[in-house]
Order: structure tokens, then sequence, then C-alpha cells
């Protein structure tokens, strides 16, 4: 494992590299609040089939740095997709197995979505994790509005505060609710916990959700991106999409299916939460395997 920074437009991406230079490319990318740690077991699997894995911090997380103090510290969606495709032209990746979950997962689908011609395969924990703006004012079940009342509270000042006093107190209550299964210790947060020290942190998470409920504008920057995904465009590419059973913050994916319009297996991994990988490395590798082999057979 090597750990390296490359820079966009916008950012100075860190990330960390597994396999040989020239073995096949794959992107991996954590959620919230997590970061690259969550692929630690994983993407050395994945390298010793052949892949040249690269799993960045997003922006706002562990050393990935702003590179203009200017630049609107957005979490939205259409910011999260760029900045994978920003990092794939600045690695000249032309194609690549591109996956996660959460906010990683949402930068996956991005892409997949709307650049399909630099996709091979996607890996997508939650399946279609593009985020359906114009509907976020209607309501869920009880059950799913009592799983997000972290989002509500980051709706204003308090949740500002709490977020930016106690940010690893914050990270692993979540921890703990999304993954109730996972018996991580502290040593293995407190190794991903460090990344929230990131200073454009609060900043980020804030902005993320906040924007996905239309609370506060997007950066203009990425108005053109924001705009195209309002139309819930469908995926294209060759797709495993992945649950947890025991999710604690999200109830399941069955009825995505719709949004996949060619290959598409959905896998549910027993025993696990939200933190997919990081609770389930072997079984995410071979997920990641099995949508590479997917995308070389013919149709």
């Amino acid at each position: 494992m090597r750990e390296k920074s490359v820079s966009t437009d916008v950012l100075d991406i860190a990330y960390r590299e597994y396999g040989a230079p020239e073995g096949w490319p794959c992107i991996m990318a954590h959620g919230f609040p997590y970061d690259a740690n969550a692929y630690a077991e994983t993407a050395p699997m994945i390298a010793q089939a052949g892949a040249r894995v690269l799993v960045p911090w997003l922006r706002g997380y562990g050393p990935t740095r702003f590179r203009s103090a200017q630049t609107l510290r957005s979490g939205e969606q259409a910011a999260l997709g760029a900045d994978l495709l920003a990092f794939m032209d600045a690695l000249h990746i032309a194609r690549a197995v591109v996956g996660g979950y959460d906010w990683g997962g949402r930068a996956a689908c991005v892409v997949s979505a709307l650049y399909p011609e630099r996709v091979i395969a996607l890996v997508s924990g939650n399946s279609y994790n593009i985020q359906n703006i114009a509907r976020s004012m209607e309501p869920a079940s009880p059950p799913e509005e009592a799983a997000l009342w972290y989002q509500y509270l980051f709706h204003n000042e308090r949740g500002r505060r709490a977020l930016e006093r106690n940010r690893r107190g914050f990270a692993r209550q979540l921890w703990a609710m999304w993954s109730p299964t996972w018996a991580f210790d502290d040593a293995t947060f407190e190794t991903s916990a460090m990344s929230f020290d990131n200073p454009d942190f609060v900043d980020v998470v804030i902005h993320s959700y906040r924007h996905r409920y239309a609370l506060v504008a997007g950066d203009p920057a990425y108005a053109a991106i924001e705009a195209k995904l309002a139309a819930q465009p469908p995926i294209r590419v060759p797709t495993i999409a992945i649950d947890g059973d025991s999710d604690g913050v999200n109830p399941g994916t069955a009825h995505h299916a719709r949004k996949f319009e060619g290959f598409f297996e959905r896998r549910v991994f027993t025993g696990a939460g939200h933190n997919l990988p990081q609770e389930r490395p072997a079984e995410w590798a071979q997920a990641v395997l099995d949508g590479r082999k997917a995308a070389a057979e013919p149709s």
C-alpha cells in the first residue's frame, strides 16, 4: 500500500494505492462518517486479483484539501461525482471499476449514470444512491424518519455546533447505530476518526445534509451536473448492488432495481450494517470481481 496525492482543479486528493501500477483500474470510495480505512482489508484482496486499487479520501476528509479558500465547501452529490471524474482524469484513467457506499457510492452512481463510457462496472452499497432532491420533502415511514434524526439536526445551527464540538462522539454514535452487529474496537474507530479533523469536514458535511433537502444553494460550478441528476437518470453499466440486512439507517433497496437497465444483481450481506466493505471485506471484494467479470461477458 502506498499513500499518494494528486491535484485537480479544485482539490489535492489524497489516496491509497494497492497493487501493481499496471493493474486494471479499480476505485473504491468511502462514506460518511468513515474514511479510506473502510477498504484496508478489502483493497488488498482486490489487488491480489490483478487490480490497481485506488481509495481516495473524499473532500473534507483526511489529508484531502481544497486548493482555494474561495471554493464553496460543498457536499452536494454533483460535487462528489465531479471529484471522482476529476480524480480519474488527473491519473489518466480512461475507464475503471468504481464502487462505494453512502457518499462514496453516490459519487460512483453519479459517474456511472452520467459518464458510462468511463465505467467498466459499478459496485454500489445501497443501490441507486442518487438523491431525488425535488421529492426531498416527501415523508417516509415513521421508522425511516426516526433513523434520519442526524440529518434534521444538521439543518440548524445547533447541529453544526454539535458536530464541530464533538466530531468523534457524533461519528461513533452513528457507527454504533448503523452497524449494530459490528463489534469494532476503539483502535479501529480512532484510525478513521483522525480523518474528521480535516478543517473542512464540518462545512462539507453540513452543506451536504442541507443541500439534499434544497435548504441551501449548491455550488454554481456543479449546476449543470445537478440539473442532469434531477432527471433521475438510469444506470446502464453492469452493477452489483449491496445491502446489509442489519443496516440501521437504510431499510433496504430492493425497489431500486428499476433504475438499472443493464446487468444488475442485488446482494444482501447477512449480519452486516452500513459500512459494508469494512464489515464484510471478502464479500465486498468478491462483488467487485464478479462485477468486472459480468462486464467482460457478452450480453
